[in-house]
């Protein structure tokens, strides 16, 4: 069975290219009328034959994968983004794993909400059920392919692939073993469809296909989601830019805030829930900035400062007022030192991006503050920004992380890709 459509040249207003579009998400909705009837062991047991088939066919992933990799410089991608866009054995073995975790998980779809009997005798239940079908575009990350589709599955959605060109190779070779598996467990492969179009028109078609696509969902650059949300006649499920923040408070201990700081800004530069953003008390700012800032140093990160920090870290060099909201992906962290825990929340929510924001401190009062003021989707306490993952948070996977506050916020496992509707039970009542 093909992994995917094949290629057409069709411009933006080329008949071919329309009907094409449609075909493709027709054969989604049909797919997800399916999946509505199939129950979740075996949805899960799609999701584990998936899982067997990515780790059958490595070899051949691995290789597609190189070619990505090779073509890269010519895309332009910076060196972070070609660190996210390859794969090695390793890396492919977690893709594997996240499928078999998400499988894991309990069904979300057929969960009773609420439930009640009214004076007429009549049975409400509020029962959860999948949205229907996601349309997904997404950056140059294959792990992303498998994931997405994972999340799809296990709450019982259909889904439509976007990728990045960039990783077009890899995710044809993740998306042709993930239908594979699907098809051995009986389940309609369709439900995972890749659009395999170097044609950026293909993008508005969808946009457009609001009888058939229930939601899109962008996570890329801050262009891609802006086109989305201009475009879409269906709903928008987004994630803007991650200027995630660390701020350090006056009662915190000092180790662990050097820890969280580098961990939370190093261990991973170029993703969207690293640290961009570190603020300090300026009681503390004495004794943690020198020598957080000569770890920071150590790994290549260059800083940029407000005045008080410069003259506590002369290497510093002046930070911008676009430094504040800026999302680096790579080696800069802006750094200000503030007054006061309310100086520090009013900092983040005139300069954050709603993603992920933490705090470190000894103080539980200051804790329940930052966490209930900070207009933030995930709120960390001690702990480092990294943490907002969906695999690190219990869901398996994640198909992004949302900056928005309906219907969705933080990271989106299957839970996330579900709605409800209410089921009435009567026993031959007429309204009267």
């Amino acid at each position: 069975m093909s992994s995917s459509p094949p290629t057409i040249d069709a411009g933006p207003s080329h008949p071919s290219l329309s009907a094409h579009c449609r075909r493709i998400a027709e054969q989604a909705r049909a797919a997800a009328i399916d999946l509505a009837g199939i129950p979740g062991r075996q949805r899960s047991a799609g999701l584990l034959a998936a899982a067997a088939r990515i780790r059958a066919d490595a070899a051949a992933i691995l290789e597609a994968n190189l070619a990505d990799v090779a073509a890269a410089p010519g895309f332009g991608l910076t060196a972070a983004a070609i660190d996210r866009l390859t794969l090695d054995p390793a890396r492919l073995e977690a893709i594997a794993a996240g499928l078999e975790a998400v499988a894991a998980l309990p069904d979300p779809v057929g969960e009773v909400l609420e439930e009640s009997t009214r004076p007429s005798g009549l049975l409400v239940r509020k029962v959860r059920v999948p949205l229907g079908v996601v349309f997904f575009i997404y950056e140059s990350r294959p792990n992303v392919t498998a994931d997405a589709a994972a999340v799809a599955i296990a709450s019982g959605n259909a889904i439509i692939l976007r990728g990045g060109k960039e990783a077009a190779h890899s995710s044809r070779g993740i998306v042709g073993s993930v239908r594979a598996g699907l098809a051995k467990a009986g389940l309609p492969a369709d439900a995972v469809q890749l659009v395999d179009l170097a044609d950026r028109a293909a993008v508005g078609e969808f946009l457009a296909l609001d009888d058939l696509i229930d939601i899109a969902i962008p996570r890329g650059g801050e262009g891609l989601i802006r086109r989305v949300c201009a475009e879409a006649r269906m709903p928008v499920l987004k994630h803007f830019s991650g200027n995630c923040h660390v701020y350090v408070d006056r009662t915190a201990d000092l180790a662990m805030a050097e820890a969280i700081t580098v961990n939370a800004k190093c261990q991973r530069m170029g993703v969207c829930n690293a640290a961009e953003s570190l603020l300090v008390h300026r009681d503390v700012a004495e004794q943690f900035l020198p020598k957080v800032a000569a770890m920071l140093t150590a790994q290549g990160v260059e800083i940029a400062g407000d005045e008080v920090t410069r003259r506590l870290v002369p290497a510093a060099v002046p930070a911008t007022e676009t430094d504040w909201s800026t999302e680096f992906l790579g080696p800069k962290i802006a750094v200000a030192v503030v007054d006061s825990l309310d100086a520090a929340i009013d900092h983040i929510n005139r300069h954050g991006s709603r993603h992920t924001d933490a705090i470190v401190t000894a103080d539980p009062a200051a804790a329940e503050r930052f966490a209930a003021r900070v207009d933030t989707a995930v709120a960390m306490v001690n702990a480092s920004t990294r943490f907002n993952d969906g695999g690190e948070l219990g869901m398996g996977a994640e198909i992004g992380i949302s900056t928005d506050k309906l219907h969705a916020r933080g990271p989106c496992g299957p839970r996330e890709l579900t709605t409800y509707k209410y089921i009435v039970t009567g026993t031959g009542q007429v309204r009267t």
